[in-house]
C-alpha cells in the first residue's frame, strides 16, 4: 500500500508538472484524500522536491538542443559579436528577465511567510483551478506573431509578471506563463518554449533553497527513486504532447478541467 502511494505522487507530479492544472495543487489533492481515508503518513514537502528534480531532468533532456546552442552562443557572441547569433544573445538575457519578477516575490513570500496561513487550504486550491480555468479561457483563441527573435523586454516583463501567479497555491506555473506569453502577442510555441525555459533557472533555485528541508529515512530510499523516475517519464511524455496541444490552440481542454476539478474540490474536499 505505501509504495502504490508513492508509484501515484511520482505519476501526479510528472502527469501535471507541465500542463496548465497545477502539480502543486493535485498533490495537495491527492495528500487531503490520503489523510482522510488512510493512516498512511508520507513527507510531501520531501517527495514534492524530489519528484520536482524527475520532472526538471526531463525538461532538460526535452530541451537540450535550446539549452547547449543559448549557452554556446551567448559566450561566442561576447567573445566575437557575431550578428548571426546575436537573438540568442538576446534570448538568454531575455530568459533572465523573465526570471526576475518571480524570483523577487518568491524572496518575500518566503521570508516573511505570507502564504503560511493558506498554502495547505485546500480551498485556496479549488478558488484557484477556477482561476486558472478562466485565464486559459481568455486565451483560448490567442494566436500571436512574435518568434523568438522578436521576444523583447516588454514581452519578458509581462510573462515574468503572470508567472508570479504560479507562485500562489494551486495556481499552474506554465499555465500562468503561457497564458502571459499569449497576451503579450507570442506566437503560440513561442509562449511554450519561453515558459520552459524561465521553469529550468526557478526550478533549479527552488530546489537548492529546499535541499535542506530533504529528509528521507533509508527504508525509504527506493520509493522515493521510484517516484522520482515516474514523475521523470511522466513529464517527458506529457511535455511532448502538451506542446501540440498548445500549438493547435486547444488549451479550452484544459480550462473545463480546471473548472470542473475546482468546483469539486470547493463542494468535496
Amino acid at each position: 500500500m505505501l509504495i502504490l502511494q508513492y508509484i501515484i505522487l511520482g505519476l501526479i507530479q510528472g502527469l501535471t508538472e507541465t500542463i496548465p492544472v497545477s502539480s502543486s495543487g493535485h498533490l495537495m489533492i491527492f495528500q487531503n484524500l490520503i489523510e482522510r481515508f488512510t493512516e498512511l503518513e508520507i513527507d510531501y514537502s520531501s517527495i514534492a522536491i524530489m519528484t520536482n528534480f524527475g520532472s526538471l531532468i526531463a525538461i532538460l533532456v526535452i530541451f537540450r538542443k535550446d539549452i547547449i546552442r543559448l549557452i554556446k552562443n551567448f559566450f561566442k557572441y561576447i567573445k566575437t559579436k557575431d550578428s548571426s547569433i546575436k537573438s540568442d544573445f538576446n534570448y538568454c538575457w531575455m530568459i533572465v528577465l523573465g526570471c526576475i519578477p518571480a524570483g523577487l516575490m518568491g524572496l518575500v513570500v518566503s521570508k516573511l511567510d505570507l502564504f503560511d496561513k493558506i498554502e495547505n487550504n485546500i480551498k485556496i486550491v479549488g478558488i484557484s483551478l477556477i482561476v486558472t480555468a478562466i485565464l486559459l479561457f481568455i486565451v483560448r483563441n490567442f494566436d500571436g506573431k512574435k518568434d523568438d527573435d522578436r521576444l523583447g523586454i516588454k514581452e519578458a516583463l509581462i510573462v515574468g509578471c503572470f508567472q508570479i501567479l504560479g507562485l500562489f497555491p494551486g495556481i499552474s506555473r506554465s499555465g500562468s506563463t503561457i497564458v502571459g506569453g499569449m497576451t503579450a502577442g507570442l506566437k503560440r510555441d513561442t509562449a511554450f518554449k519561453y515558459s520552459f525555459m524561465l521553469y529550468i533557472p526557478l526550478s533549479l533555485a527552488a530546489m537548492v533553497l529546499e535541499l535542506t528541508d530533504i529528509n528521507i529515512s533509508k527504508d525509504l530510499i527506493l520509493y522515493y527513486a521510484l517516484a522520482t523516475i515516474l514523475a521523470g517519464v511522466a513529464t517527458f511524455l506529457v511535455t511532448k504532447w502538451f506542446r501540440k496541444i498548445v500549438v493547435k490552440g486547444k488549451l479550452i481542454y484544459f480550462s473545463i478541467y480546471c473548472l470542473i476539478v475546482g468546483i469539486l474540490v470547493l463542494l468535496f474536499l
